[in-house]
């Protein structure tokens, strides 16, 4: 099948590893062009490297908690590939624990990173598509069923969710197509660490497992094959849903 992603263009937060970085690969795999970012500077140069280098991809060292960085990688993206059709945007994880446990400041710096951070990318990312586009943005299955230990984002994650609904029907007649998507328990470094956090990281797993249909835990490359067709030509008549890919743990029609 098709994509038609050769020569697109898309800028990928949170790029450097996980689930931003599969997708990256999945993107470039199929022909398209990416600016990563990450915190990191030199986990940044490491994943540029292993996209292919500058003729596939280009990376800027940035923290969406700056209102500045939106800004630079749009510019980025046109500035060195001469065009934008997209973005997903990942964040980090927040701190683990329960909503009523985290104190004040862990609230505030998690609603400024992965809230009104992935807010401000997309708007900005919306603004710079000028014919048409697709914007992913990169929630959690604690968008519509609370995770245990994992209070801030319980609390986060569905207003973003609401947040994407929104921003679909605002950008619909531009052409512009917003998806939230919702990755259930799929082995990155995020997961690796909660199962280490238990206890008993086997056990942990297996418990998990248990309670997925597909009885394992996804990998990275089976979130970024998702989303890089979301973000395609291939899906242009999919916008303002929030698409799990937990290998069917949530239980909701």
């Amino acid at each position: 099948m098709d994509l038609g992603l050769t020569d697109r263009v898309y800028v990928l937060t949170g790029a450097s590893r996980g689930l931003g970085f599969a997708t990256a690969e999945c993107l470039v795999a199929d022909g398209a062009r990416v600016v990563v970012s990450a915190r990191a500077p030199e986990r940044v140069a490491e994943a540029v490297q292993r996209l292919g280098g500058p003729e596939r991809a280009i990376g800027l060292a940035a923290d969406l908690a700056d209102p500045a960085t939106p800004e630079r990688l749009v510019a980025a993206a046109r500035e060195h590939f001469g065009r934008l059709d997209g973005a997903l945007v990942s964040v980090g994880g927040p701190p683990t624990g329960t909503a009523a446990g985290a104190t004040d400041a862990q609230w505030r710096e998690s609603f400024e990173t992965v809230f009104l951070g992935t807010v401000r990318t997309a708007r900005t990312v919306a603004a710079g598509l000028s014919d048409g586009g697709a914007i992913a943005l990169v929630l959690s299955s604690s968008a519509r069923s609370p995770l245990a230990g994992l209070g801030i984002s319980n609390g986060l994650r569905p207003g973003l969710a609401g947040v994407a609904k929104d921003m679909a029907d605002e950008y619909g007649p531009r052409d512009v197509r917003v998806v939230g998507l919702l990755p259930g328990r799929i082995m990155t470094d995020r997961n690796r660490e909660l199962l280490a956090a238990s206890g008993d990281a086997g056990r942990a797993r297996a418990e998990a497992e248990a309670g997925i249909p597909l009885r394992r835990i996804g990998e990275p490359a089976e979130f970024g094959r998702v989303a890089a067709f979301v973000l395609s030509p291939a899906a242009g008549y999919l916008t303002g849903i929030t698409l799990p890919v937990d290998g069917g743990a949530l239980r909701g029609l």
